[in-house]
């Protein structure tokens, strides 16, 4: 589901390249698991990886209990992915470790700060880009 969330970026790289906007991913997984994604998917921008969850902590993007993640929410958004058509992958890693969206404008203030409450929840990307304009 994250990855739907980060295929949106990808097909927007276009777009962003011509905005004042640097992308970056986080991830709490191992650099040999970053760097397989990177390799299999071409993501264009960096990808910072996080094992101690440093910035997850410092924007309070904490883990997801049972039902946050294998409940009702996350399982219609998984058939609605299904049904676009997108082949779901099976989890890796801490499943329950959520994710979230933070844009910062170039003095470091928080423009957006949006933290999953499931796995599925995510800001749509137009949206976030809508922000870099404004």
């Amino acid at each position: 589901p994250c990855c739907e969330h980060l295929l949106q970026l990808q097909q927007a790289a276009e777009q962003i390249g011509q905005l004042p906007l640097d992308v970056m991913a986080v991830t709490f997984q191992s650099a040999e698991v970053a760097g397989a994604y990177v390799e299999q998917t071409g993501w264009p921008w960096p990808m910072l990886v996080d094992t101690e969850r440093s910035l997850y902590n410092a924007y309070s993007i904490r883990r997801g209990g049972i039902w946050a993640v294998w409940g009702p929410k996350s399982w219609w958004g998984f058939l609605k992915l299904i049904l676009k058509g997108r082949r779901l992958r099976p989890p890796a890693g801490d499943v329950y470790q959520l994710g979230g969206d933070v844009l910062l404008d170039p003095f470091g203030g928080v423009k957006l700060h949006h933290v999953m409450r499931v796995p599925v929840d995510r800001p749509d990307v137009k949206s976030i880009l809508d922000l870099v304009l404004a």
